[in-house]
């Protein structure tokens, strides 16, 4: 079991990451979290593009106008690199690859051929002029399970267009019902998209690895941003759905439970959701009210949403009577939930958040490199932080070397012509 452990559950699963950016990044450190062999292909000399998206930086700062390609190491990326790139490359491997030219594309295809796993996130139909297509290269290695992530899908009005979280956002709805309620539209303060779309596309390719071990059959998996945004509009799509009418911004509040959003307490303000009549009733013991919990139209979760702006009036006077600390101990005593509303630094430090390991610290070449650690706790063969996202090109040589059985003047050619 131990070795399984050391392992992980995906060992021996080789994957091809031929994406950029945060969705398909993010699925494939998942499944290099869970153990899978992941090369990541990068364009030589810049690399996947979020590697330049800073400040911050982690690592040694560049001079003005340093150009990336002149630092040492290989692929040239030097120490320096972005706090977004760090977010979703750790446990790869990254191979410097010009997919453009004949020698890169035939790189590219002879590493595939050894690999179980392939995702992209090019516009739809690019892969086909560089000859590594689904249908393409499937044809010759049918087991292959090929991941593309795109904004729109490989079918639709919209297949063409390119896709970003930010505008996915506003045109699939949930902008619409984030923010203030009589305030302006909001985005989600994370790219919740392009995070959901990768965890949608690595729980389908799981799907499809149990698949093809039941048939030896690989398939083509068509992922898009716009997809997942309307899929995890969940019970507020739902609502629509049913109802007919279009959902609001609620804040903070909830569109079907009364009362659950946050309150001011006598020094702050915290988030309180009373999910069912039983929890009602206790908090109104708890707050003094029992008038509350006697009222009619209060009993019932229904009556409560019928009446939310009267009785949440009425809570914010019931709250502002305490501080914040005495009401979060109050309420958890009676098993409601309750939380304060903490900042980042706050949430990634909070004893809970330690306890469950979820920030670890990686060597990198630049020091010790913390980073927010794998969500799902596995009991035989843990997701676990290996390494470090990988600089530009680090593992180029010894892949072709080592692996593909490039010589050393063959590989110093590749280099010489940019081709890695």
């Amino acid at each position: 079991m131990l070795e399984a452990m050391n392992r992980g559950a995906l060992a021996g699963i080789r994957v091809i990451d031929l994406s950029r950016v945060l969705a398909g990044p993010y699925c494939t450190m998942l499944l290099a979290d869970y153990g899978a062999d992941v090369i990541k292909i990068e364009q030589p000399g810049s690399g996947d593009p979020t590697r330049q998206w800073g400040p911050p930086w982690f690592g040694e700062e560049y001079p003005a106008g340093q150009d990336l390609a002149d630092e040492g190491t290989p692929g040239g990326s030097g120490q320096r690199e972005s706090a977004y790139y760090l977010t979703a490359n750790r446990n790869k491997r990254s191979l410097t690859l010009d997919l453009k030219s004949t020698e890169g594309q035939a790189i590219a295809r002879h590493l595939i051929a050894t690999a179980d796993i392939v995702v992209e996130n090019f516009m739809p139909g690019a892969t086909a002029a560089f000859g590594l297509d689904y249908a393409t290269l499937a044809a010759g290695q049918p087991g292959l399970i090929y991941c593309s992530i795109t904004g729109y899908g490989q079918t639709g009005p919209y297949r063409d267009r390119p896709g970003y979280d930010f505008m996915i956002q506003a045109e699939g709805g949930v902008m619409s019902i984030t923010g203030p309620v009589d305030g302006q539209p909001h985005k989600v303060g994370v790219a919740i998209v392009d995070i959901s779309a990768g965890l949608f596309a690595t729980t389908a390719i799981l799907a499809a690895l149990h698949h093809r071990a039941q048939t030896g059959r690989g398939q083509w998996i068509d992922v898009a941003l716009f997809d997942a945004q309307l899929g995890w509009l969940a019970n507020v799509a739902s609502n629509y759905l049913v109802s007919g009418g279009p959902p609001g911004r609620y804040g903070n509040a909830h569109p079907n439970i009364v009362p659950y959003e946050t309150f001011p307490t006598a020094d702050g303000r915290i988030a309180v959701g009373i999910g069912s009549d039983a929890q009602w009733r206790r908090f109104c013991v708890l707050a003094g009210r029992p008038d509350l919990a006697a009222e009619p139209r209060y009993a019932t979760n229904a009556g409560r949403v019928a009446a939310r702006s009267e009785l949440v009036g009425l809570l914010g006077d019931v709250f502002r009577a305490r501080p914040s600390a005495e009401w979060l101990t109050a309420l958890a005593a009676i098993r409601i939930p309750a939380g304060p509303i903490n900042d980042v630094p706050t949430a990634l430090s909070d004893p809970q958040a330690t306890a469950r390991d979820m920030v670890q610290t990686v060597n990198h070449p630049a020091g010790p490199l913390p980073l927010v650690g794998p969500v799902a706790k596995l009991s035989e063969t843990p997701a676990t932080v290996r390494a470090a996202p990988p600089l530009l090109g680090e593992h180029t040589e010894v892949i072709l070397r080592d692996e593909l059985g490039y010589s050393a003047d063959a590989i110093d050619e590749l280099r010489n012509k940019r081709v890695i």
